[in-house]
């Protein structure tokens, strides 16, 4: 049985997180939440780029195998109802560390082997539930439901970002509401997205304002194929903007045709990949950024640009618009109606007065959230668990 009297400086915590490819924010909190206890190790099996294991920032991360995702089509994501092939040697590692708190995020064989192992380590659990969205709930499959049911009856409490997670694990999952804490988790750092960028540094060439920025997959789920409709929308009415794109993805060959084919090039700029410590100077330069993701469980670039002051046009489909109140800090609409985004990017263009104030509104909405915050919480989480 577990000391619930235990010293948080003494505290064991291992973080299981099968990738984070893309989650260099985790960087800092790493680096916080060994401020608290030293006795911190975060696994994976897919770090982010540039990943260099003789850095002080490595200090915390320890590589376990190599997480593949398995998928029937090479062009879906994580969304597509596939899984991830995970190495069982994390069990050796766990044992070996002996932690007094495991975070393991989602319903992984990661998190299986660290509930099944649970007597024998004397651990406990905190299931990290990072939202809610219909290709990732698999509402409609009663098997993988069950699965999860069983999974989540012996993990010892959970944390999500939003509420909507909050809601699939009570009532899809059966996970009693008073094991659940809701608060987000997954947030940027500033420090660490603007690296060593310049915002003066990049070429925009003419770029008309306002500025419009899109950052992400190119794929459907992500919705930019609709918000291309809107900027036909309202190039058709005479309205002057320009809308960049960063990111890569299987939909940007179709969608550069789409912008060809619809006279857009003279206002929508294709960027391409960016590194991730190079995209703040991106968000300096944008008046809005825009998130009309068609399904998305939490949404962390949009807390990107709120994190550097800029308002967002977010999807209702994503977690993270439980952030953003409509009008004040930001807009929300429905991304599958391109006219209703459209004209909520009319208003943007017709009122550019208003996108400095949201942009500090988003900033300080988002400003109690910050890596030494979640490091604290997930720190408080676990020292809970013992008792």
């Amino acid at each position: 049985m577990p000391n619930p009297k235990i010293d948080p400086h003494l505290l064991r915590i291992a973080l299981l997180l099968p990738t984070v490819e893309l989650g260099a924010y985790w960087k800092p909190v790493i680096r916080e939440l060994a401020k608290i206890s030293d006795r911190v190790i975060l696994y994976t099996g897919r770090p982010w780029p540039g990943f260099d294991p003789r850095h002080p920032d490595s200090e915390h991360v320890q590589i376990v195998g190599e997480t593949i995702r398995i998928t029937k089509n090479e062009q879906k994501t994580d969304y597509s109802g596939g899984y991830m092939r995970l190495s069982p040697k994390i069990i050796s590692r766990l044992l070996k560390f002996k932690p007094h708190a495991i975070v393991t995020s989602g319903f992984s064989m990661w998190t299986m082997l660290a509930l099944l192992f649970k007597p024998l380590g004397g651990w406990r659990v905190v299931l990290a539930w990072e939202g809610s969205a219909p290709n990732v709930d698999f509402r409609n499959s009663k098997l993988r439901l069950l699965s999860r049911r069983i999974v989540a009856s012996f993990a010892d409490t959970f944390i999500t970002n939003s509420n909507g997670g909050k809601s699939y694990l009570t009532e899809c999952l059966g996970v009693d509401p008073a094991q659940i804490q809701v608060r987000p988790y997954l947030i940027p750092d500033p420090q660490t997205l603007l690296g060593l960028s310049d915002a003066d540094s990049i070429d925009l060439g003419r770029s008309q304002s306002p500025i419009f920025l899109y950052v992400g997959r190119i794929e459907e789920r992500k919705g930019l194929h609709r918000l291309l409709a809107a900027c036909t929308n309202l190039r058709q009415q005479g309205y002057q903007f320009s809308l960049l794109i960063i990111g890569r993805g299987p939909q940007q060959a179709e969608l550069q045709t789409y912008c060809d084919d619809h006279h857009l090039g003279d206002c929508v700029r294709w960027i391409g990949w960016v590194d991730y410590h190079q995209l703040g100077a991106y968000f300096r330069q944008a008046d809005v950024f825009v998130f009309p993701s068609l399904e998305d469980t939490w949404g962390m670039v949009a807390l990107e640009a709120m994190a550097l002051g800029k308002p967002v046009l977010s999807s209702k489909w994503a977690g993270v618009s439980e952030l953003i109140t409509d009008g004040e800090n930001g807009w929300i609409c429905d991304p599958h109606h391109p006219d209703d985004l459209a004209m909520v990017m009319q208003k943007a263009i017709e009122q550019p007065e208003l996108i400095s104030s949201m942009g500090t509104a988003a900033q300080a909405a988002i400003s109690a959230h910050t890596p030494t915050a979640v490091a604290r919480f997930l720190a408080d989480v676990s020292l809970k668990t013992l008792t």
